[in-house]
């Protein structure tokens, strides 16, 4: 049985993640395995920690797509991997990993997995979540600040030097090549519902073959 594989981008802030899981809930944690883009960020301990925070981690080039894209075939093909563990406060890959093992659906979330064509092609449903970008931008400020220990005035430098621009060049253009356009994110009760059926009804189908 070959897996389905999805994928769930957007903006950062915009709720891909609460949409991914939504879907992991209604579909089930037991028939999804859940592949983050942000665990291959590419390790910078090499670099002085005022340098770490200079890096522009919004540019494709930020993330390991190569062991990602490896990573995919190997679940694809039926096979477990250990993906990487990055830790957002240091700018570092940890020695541990975390083991995902195959599952019916494969789901891959990020903000840039549309921008590779690689990637677009190892995928049969992409998803992209829509929302405004005052909204995005607070829930990331909120975010930052929260979860990764981060000063108002760092966030809001990072956004106007790097996010912004990025989000402009890279992650607005691959909107493009979405299957499904949900906007509003995790809000949009209506759109995850039935992207969840359908997937229900493709795993379902699947399995009979």
């Amino acid at each position: 049985m070959k897996p389905i594989t999805i994928g769930v981008a957007g903006g950062t802030g915009s709720g891909k993640t609460t949409v991914a899981l939504k879907i992991l809930e209604r579909v089930g944690f037991d028939r999804i395995a859940y592949v983050p883009h942000d665990a291959y960020y590419r390790d910078a301990s090499n670099l002085p920690p005022a340098e770490r925070s200079q890096l522009n981690f919004d540019h494709p080039d930020a993330l390991d797509n190569d062991l990602l894209i490896q990573h995919l075939r190997q679940l694809q093909a039926g096979h477990g991997v250990d993906i990487p563990v990055y830790d957002f406060k240091t700018h570092t890959r940890l020695a541990e990993t975390r083991r995902v093992e195959p599952q019916p659906v494969i789901l891959v979330e990020g903000i840039l997995i549309f921008a590779d064509k690689r990637l677009r092609d190892l995928m049969d449903v992409k998803i992209f979540v829509d929302t405004d970008a005052d909204l995005r931008f607070i829930r990331r400020l909120q975010r930052d600040i929260s979860e990764r220990g981060r000063a108002p005035e760092s966030v809001i430098s990072q956004y106007l030097r790097t996010v912004r621009p990025m989000h402009l060049e890279f992650v607005e253009p691959s909107k493009r090549y979405a299957d499904v356009i949900i906007p509003e994110g995790g809000f949009n009760e209506v759109a995850i519902e039935m992207v969840a059926a359908r997937l229900r009804v493709l795993v379902e189908q699947s399995a009979e073959t």
